[in-house]
């Protein structure tokens, strides 16, 4: 709801994954990660914050193995809010997308994930 220090969705480790489903089927032409700056952090890094992620479109919520939309890399140096362009050629439209994140920038306990959105042409 907010972007304070601490209201993020945390998942133990450095690995882990989110479903959603959108309101409509749409070609999606983008994604954005969006963490705390570290202006903002109590301890001054925001080692928490995802690293190596991709994003994969999915038929239906029981399917195990998406298409793969894009592998990516969240900059902790770089804006709190980044933007990712969809990087393979993609002529489907899907309503649920998956985020699966590989590892953080270093924190040992936990990941934390403040918005991840969905941009596209709606279907």
């Amino acid at each position: 709801p907010d972007m304070y220090p601490g209201n993020c969705w945390a998942f133990k480790g450095s690995q882990g994954y989110l479903v959603v489903r959108l309101s409509m089927k749409i070609y999606p032409t983008a994604f954005t990660v969006e963490h705390i700056p570290k202006t903002l952090s109590p301890t001054g890094n925001i080692s928490s914050a995802p690293r190596n992620f991709s994003v994969y479109g999915l038929d239906d919520e029981y399917q195990e193995e998406g298409k793969l939309l894009g592998e990516y890399v969240y900059d902790q140096e770089g804006e709190p809010l980044q933007m990712f362009p969809v990087m393979e050629e993609n002529e489907d439209a899907f309503q649920i997308v998956e985020l699966r994140i590989f590892s953080n920038w270093g924190h040992a306990e936990y990941t934390c994930l403040y918005r991840f959105r969905v941009h596209g042409k709606p279907a």
